[in-house]
């Protein structure tokens, strides 16, 4: 939350309606004190505003969206200089030169004083400066205007940005004036004084845009305009949400953003983590949910944590302090401000002639800070360490005896970077200099505490030694009891049940009642006995005995499936335990009564509703987002299709098989077995045997959502009486490139199941169309994410035509090709 709450206020209230509604601000005419301005149409307000949680001592002058009741200031305009109160403050033009200026008491003086003035230059002086108006404008624009000339617009807010940008608004270069239009982060989430992190256009005049660190220093580009994104961003982003534009004139150089429907509600934020994030206001779960991210990793962000603060990625604040180490101030960090680093607990006590008891702690696999120094003659680890510690000015060193040698740091050490075994990043044990008090406050031995260390060992070894025996006879006890319900304790907190062959041959009856199959091996139905205090209960579970593991050990699969088990959503079919032996493998999940959503689509039985099917769309894909995004690793399905989509009691969707090509090991050969993928599913990438990613999910689920519209498969005929109407009944075509023709000419009940007798909602029938157009494009970087697929599903964007993909059309009949061009002629024109 903290990282939204950079944007979020507390309103002075507003009383008196009269006021509340004015249109303008003029010289006879001022808003004084609590009082606002609304736009015409009633979506943006003006006024005096005091961050949210703060003391209500400072106010400010800022613009907010008026209907969303999370307040959301998207404009400042006294930003390093606050009233320190509201009683007597008021905006006003003034009569002399016609500027718009904020008036009131500061901390520094009590009375009322200039703090903001539009600052006209006197070459945009109007002829009639006491006859200026002001006024806030429906995308969010405050105008001053030449009160000879009401066309004329002398100073507006768009041409001085603060932290945020809404559609329309620009950011870029005034080549006129010289003037960047950027935006810069609040200071902290109380305070939108200037920050550390600032965007701007680049000054060499290319169309790059630069992410900067205190204006010095550049940790992100966005990479040239290529005519329709920059080369860094993803093409869904564009089309989905905005129409975006570079324009480059004698004039000017800037980016602005049009969203494709006015009813999205987005704004486009420099944060306090220094990330440009992209929001869509959701109006269902009345919050911000965030859209696109740049840089995407959070710890890219040059010295995001200050001075000695460690970054990681996966805790629930992006900074944090290193053992032995406290943030220079705790009050800043807690309103989200890490920028002044950490400090040591206790101090070093180097003196200048080396003389020292200073120690060092530790930090594994942490990524290298900046700034380092290679020492050629530290042949050895306790060289190094020599090296270090006998220069008062070392901090830190860092030993390899792979090739890096000896690494020392001086100074403050920045950007440093928590990473994970499992991450697939390696990363490196760094030494940080500690004093021999620090060391042994964390109960560490210092260079004079080794002594005194091996004399605590002899006073407490005996009974240590003793409390051990026991505590080991006891272990073996309770593992011998409960051997065959002994539980995963690993580090990751899995609770995964590891159970013997007897127990699921026993409950399956020995694998007699066979549910499915696949390339992963067949599943059979179980009931486990369970004992739960004086009661027995039953459990009924789906046993899946695994096939092509090739050599796989225990250990590593173990560790795998240990991974896997920490993985809870509503969305996903829950692994409950395994059996791991050297011959076989089985996992056990919970039972889906409702069994695969083929049954339901293909089986010629009862099939789903229209707000059935759409449930499992948004289901379905919430499960990839989160396999996707939500975990510390990224998981591939790459099995998406209605067979791996089981069903509960509800009817709501559980995803099955999900981290199964982490299991086996994902092969990207060209080789099209049912375990790599199932054909009719699979992205072109991964059918020309390029490496896939998560984007080969995203192209898998669009298959899906087609099937989920029509009841059909994909490649099934459509008859001349059930769908085509001047096609003969042996005609055959894609569904896919069918379907979104039918859209585009508005006749959208009949792409849906025929079976579902018109009880649809045409605006979801459409939206699920355009969705899987979109999933199912040639390139990687046209489709969306999940985490967008699961907004646009849910109508959080405005999703619009896309192109047809040029894989799909070699698809249709080669006799009908003639027929269907007109379809693929008026998408892509519709794009």
């Amino acid at each position: 939350m903290s990282l939204i709450m950079a944007t979020f206020v507390t309103l002075a209230s507003c009383f008196t309606p009269a006021p509340c509604a004015a249109a303008t601000v003029s010289a006879p005419r001022p808003l004084r004190g609590n009082y606002t301005l609304i736009s015409a149409q009633g979506k943006f307000e003006l006024g005096l505003f005091s961050p949210a949680g703060s003391l209500g001592d400072r106010f400010y002058l800022g613009i907010w969206y008026k209907n969303i009741p999370v307040q959301t200031v998207v404009w400042v305009g006294n930003r390093a200089t606050p009233l320190s109160a509201v009683a007597s403050a008021e905006l006003r033009v003034s009569a002399a030169d016609g500027n718009l200026e904020l008036v009131g008491p500061t901390r520094a003086s009590a009375l009322p004083v200039v703090v903001w003035s539009s600052n006209l230059s006197s070459s945009s002086m109007s002829s009639s400066p006491g006859r200026n108006t002001a006024d806030i404008r429906d995308n969010g624009n405050l105008v001053l205007v030449d009160g000879g000339n009401s066309s004329n617009v002398l100073w507006q807010s768009f041409d001085h940005p603060t932290d945020t940008l809404v559609p329309e608004a620009w950011v870029g270069e005034n080549k006129l004036t010289g003037e960047y239009q950027a935006l810069t982060s609040w200071r902290n989430a109380q305070d939108p004084a200037p920050g550390m992190f600032y965007d701007t256009v680049d000054p060499n005049g290319t169309s790059e845009f630069f992410f900067m660190w205190n204006k010095s220093r550049m940790y992100f580009r966005s990479g040239i305009w290529t005519g329709r994104i920059f080369a860094t961003a993803t093409e869904a982003t564009r089309t989905m949400l905005y129409n975006t534009t570079y324009v480059e004139t004698p004039a000017y150089r800037r980016l602005t953003n049009v969203v494709y429907d006015n009813a999205t509600i987005t704004r486009i934020v420099l944060d306090l983590t220094g990330q440009v994030k992209v929001y869509v206001w959701v109006r269902a779960r009345q919050s911000w949910q965030p859209f696109w991210t740049a840089p995407a990793v959070q710890c890219d962000v040059y010295k995001l944590c200050g001075a000695f603060g460690v970054c990681d990625q996966r805790s629930q604040l992006p900074c944090r302090c290193p053992p032995g180490f406290a943030p220079v101030s705790e009050e800043d960090w807690t309103l989200s401000d890490w920028s002044g680093g950490c400090r040591r607990r206790s101090r070093l006590t180097c003196t200048h002639n080396g003389s020292t008891t200073d120690g060092f702690l530790a930090l594994p696999d942490v990524k290298l800070p900046d700034d380092s120094h290679a020492v050629g003659a530290a042949k050895s680890k306790a060289e190094c360490e020599s090296t270090c510690q006998n220069n008062c000015s070392c901090q830190a060193y860092a030993f390899s005896a792979g090739g890096g040698g000896c690494t020392v740091w001086h100074g403050e050490i920045r950007n440093l970077e928590q990473l994970y075994a499992d991450s697939g990043v390696s990363g490196s044990d760094l030494h940080l200099r500690l004093s021999e008090a620090g060391l042994q406050d964390l109960g560490v031995s210092g260079t004079n505490g080794k002594k005194r260390g091996r004399t605590l060992w002899l006073v407490l070894g005996i009974p240590l030694a003793g409390v051990a025996a026991f505590g080991v006879s006891v272990i073996l006890a309770w593992r011998i009891l409960h051997a065959r319900r002994r539980r995963l304790a690993n580090e990751k907190g899995s609770s995964l049940v590891v159970y013997s062959y007897g127990d699921l041959r026993a409950a399956t009856k020995n694998f007699s009642e066979w549910l499915g199959g696949g390339g992963f091996g067949s599943v059979y139905r179980g009931v486990l006995k369970q004992q739960k205090g004086d009661n027995r209960t039953q459990l009924q579970v789906a046993v899946k005995k695994l096939e092509s593991l090739g050599q796989q050990g225990d250990k590593q699969f173990r560790t795998e499936v240990s991974t896997l088990g920490c993985i809870q959503h509503v969305n996903l079919v829950r692994l409950l335990g395994f059996y791991s032996s050297d011959v076989e493998k089985m996992l056990v999940y919970e039972y889906m009564p409702r069994g695969s959503l083929d049954r339901y689509l293909f089986g010629g039985g009862a099939s789903p509703s229209w707000r059935e099917r759409y449930n499992i769309m948004v289901g379905v894909a919430r499960g990839l987002a989160y396999l996707h995004h939500g975990c510390h690793d990224c998981i591939i399905h790459c099995d998406i299709k209605p067979e791996n989509i089981l069903l509960d009691e509800d009817m709501s969707p559980r995803i099955a098989d999900f981290g199964m090509a982490k299991l086996v090991g994902r092969d990207y050969s060209r080789a099209l077995t049912t375990m790599r993928g199932t054909i009719g599913y699979l992205a072109p990438e991964w059918i020309s045997g390029q490496p896939i990613s998560a984007k080969a999910d995203v192209y898998s689920f669009g298959m899906v959502l087609f099937e989920l519209i029509s009841g059909r498969r994909n490649s099934d005929g459509y008859s001349e009486v059930e769908a085509i109407g001047s096609w003969s009944s042996d005609s055959w075509t894609f569904f896919p490139v069918w379907a979104a023709g039918k859209v585009v000419e508005g006749e959208v009940a009949a792409v849906a199941d025929p079976r579902l007798r018109g009880n649809v909602r045409p605006e979801e029938v459409e939206r699920a169309c355009w969705v899987a157009c979109w999933c199912i494009q040639d390139q990687e970087a046209q489709r969306p994410t999940m985490a967008q697929v699961v907004q646009a599903l849910e109508g959080a964007v405005q999703v619009n035509a896309p192109p047809v993909p040029r894989a799909l059309q070699h698809l249709v009949h080669p006799a009908r090709l003639h027929q269907s061009s007109y379809t693929l002629t008026k998408i892509t024109h519709s794009d």
